[in-house]
């Protein structure tokens, strides 16, 4: 990992420091700021303590980060068009990751200073949308080719669907089990069961139950929106040091000589032989067009 800052510019090297600062600073805001969500419900049917409540739930998404892969990593990433990252220079990747970060970590502050329980995920994909699409417009570039619009779409159609799901599956559960339990000790509030039963925690099972989903949650939650933070660190790396993120460090100069040497005969070969090329593409794609389906 240090070799990754080996050969570069001081200030590519205080860039990149604090551009991933940034980042560690949005992931401990979405901490703070989407962990209230997960221990919520059981601070307030006094289930759990609230210290034990936030560090468990802590515990879990550390979990979840290093258990749930990186398919929500990629997906971040693959948001803005490879041609975008991979063609910027070191200045126009700068301007582009603390953009996004600062728009993602100004939100996500504001939201919890007001006690607006907002999600980080959609302020991230929102800052990173916002960023190609500003990309596109200062250098020229059609808007819809600024931002990955497949991919945009398929988030977005999660972000849209989720709390739909989630509100329908939490309406069907509450409502059948008042009416297969209407009596139910479990539909007391902590208030009403201070008041009637002279007790301060729920009954065992749904203590229990509160527990496991709050953990769930929390595990969810880290193999979700941890993963984005892999993501971020990910595009800060494409952004600001693209070269060194995508070559093999342990790669021998013998080996990337090879690799040059092999890139300059192929781009030699195309150049002779363009002409010969492009008739046997065009061949090619004559050829597939005429075959039955």
């Amino acid at each position: 990992m240090i070799d990754l800052f080996s050969g570069l510019d001081a200030w590519v090297l205080v860039s990149l420091l604090l551009a991933l600062t940034f980042v560690l600073a949005f992931e401990f805001i979405n901490g703070f700021h989407d962990t209230a969500n997960a221990v919520a419900t059981v601070i307030y049917t006094k289930a759990m303590p609230p210290h034990l409540a936030v560090f468990f739930s802590g515990v879990f998404n550390f979990l979840g980060v290093l258990l749930g892969g990186v398919g929500v990593a990629y997906a971040i990433v693959h948001l803005l068009p490879v041609e975008l990252l991979i063609n910027v220079n070191t200045g126009h990747g700068l301007a582009m990751v603390f953009s996004l970060l600062a728009a993602a970590i100004t939100w996500n502050l504001g939201t919890w200073y007001f006690g607006i329980p907002a999600s980080s995920s959609h302020t991230l994909i929102g800052s990173i949308l916002g960023v190609g699409l500003a990309n596109a417009l200062i250098s020229d570039i059609p808007l819809g080719d600024g931002v990955n619009w497949q991919k945009a779409i398929d988030i977005g159609m999660s972000l849209v669907l989720s709390p739909m799901a989630g509100f329908a599956v939490a309406a069907l559960v509450l409502l059948g089990l008042k009416w297969w339990r209407p009596l139910s000790k479990m539909h007391k509030t902590p208030e009403q069961r201070r008041k009637l039963d002279d007790k301060k925690h729920p009954p065992f099972w749904n203590r229990l139950v509160l527990v496991i989903s709050a953990m769930g949650v929390s595990f969810v939650h880290g193999s979700n929106d941890g993963q984005k933070g892999i993501g971020l660190i990910m595009l800060v790396l494409i952004g600001i040091v693209p070269a060194q993120f995508v070559l093999d460090l342990n790669s021998t100069t013998y080996q990337i000589e090879r690799t040059r040497d092999a890139t300059l005969h192929l781009s030699q070969f195309y150049q002779r032989n363009e002409a010969t090329l492009g008739e046997f593409l065009a061949l090619g794609k004559a050829q597939d067009g005429a075959m039955p389906a």
